[in-house]
């Protein structure tokens, strides 16, 4: 009897995307816009990335996180905006190989992860800067800041590897149409035959693991950066502190705000349109708004920008 049924259960190769459902001949629309979005984040971020190596005036902790976070943000991009953009372009729907899904869920995670730890990191940075300005070179110097951004990558690598050895044990079987725009968690694991309790629960604590840590951190810092903040006596002087750390404080509530609503919304069908809405913000808007908030809110990268094409137009002139 177990032997016939085993016959008869149909192994999934490939999964459908199901992307953003019928939009009603929207699809061409939504491919351009995403494209938009998609290239400036790319040019934004790749353009810190550039200036951050390039430019020895932004050689400091600060901007060696954000290097970082550009870095990851282009990756992360790329992972889920190519394949998102071609099944728009094709009629807003498109099949993914099993595998090619097992490899696009396995660095959502590990991006996703990193960029907890990495945000706090970064929050570690900004209230070594203003609470404890004296210490900063000592406290922040570059073997430590090597350790925390290689402690960010292994945390996600970590996370994610123990995750998709369980997602790849999993029987996939019948229905293959996956109801999000990419290869996301909670979708796939309604499509499996197997019993994901297991692997729920796993995923629950390594999300724990990954986010409320982090998180927590960055929230003190912030406490104690405010609190400094506002014992400054100058307005001018409080500005200016607020200024360096308020752009990364908007990066890290809009990624931290939107994971939270659709990994706490339930996992109803009413909710399953709201929660790829919101899914948008952490995975498409938050890589946009990372180059365009610090570009455009710092001082510094701009001048670096200025000092970048000045040397390109003299060396054109030669």
């Amino acid at each position: 009897m177990g032997k016939a049924k085993q016959e008869n259960k149909t192994t999934v190769t490939e999964f459908l995307l199901l992307g953003f459902g019928d939009l009603g001949g929207q699809h061409l629309l939504l491919f351009l816009l995403f494209v938009v979005i998609y290239t400036v984040t790319m040019v934004g971020n790749i353009l810190i990335v550039v200036l951050v190596v390039v430019d020895h005036h932004l050689h400091t902790p600060m901007y060696f996180f954000l290097g970082n976070l550009s870095c990851l943000e282009t990756c992360y991009s790329s992972n889920i905006l190519p394949m998102m953009l071609a099944n728009l372009f094709h009629g807003g729907r498109g099949t993914i190989s099993f595998t090619g899904c097992m490899t696009q869920y396995y660095f959502f995670g590990f991006f996703a992860a990193s960029e907890c730890y990495l945000l706090a990191a970064m929050s570690y940075d900004r209230y070594v800067a203003i609470c404890k300005p004296l210490l900063y070179t000592v406290l922040m110097n570059n073997k430590v800041c090597l350790q925390l951004v290689a402690g960010s990558w292994l945390s996600g690598s970590l996370a994610s590897n123990i995750t998709i050895y369980f997602m790849c044990h999993l029987n996939f079987c019948s229905s293959s149409k996956v109801n999000h725009f990419f290869c996301e968690f909670y979708p796939m694991l309604q499509l499996s035959c197997s019993d994901t309790r297991t692997i729920k629960l796993l995923s629950l604590f390594l999300s724990v693991v990954c986010s409320l840590p982090p998180f927590l951190l960055t929230l003190t810092s912030y406490g104690y950066i405010i609190s400094a903040i506002l014992k400054i006596p100058s307005t001018s002087g409080r500005q200016k502190a607020f200024s360096t750390c308020s752009s990364h404080l908007i990066v890290v509530s809009m990624f931290y705000g939107t994971i939270m609503i659709v990994y706490l919304l339930p996992k109803t069908k009413a909710l399953e349109d709201l929660n790829k809405v919101f899914s948008l913000f952490y995975t498409v808007l938050t890589p946009l708004f990372n180059p365009l908030i610090y570009s455009l809110r710092n001082r510094e990268v701009k001048v670096a920008f200025r000092r970048a094409i000045a040397k390109f137009c003299a060396l054109e002139s030669i």
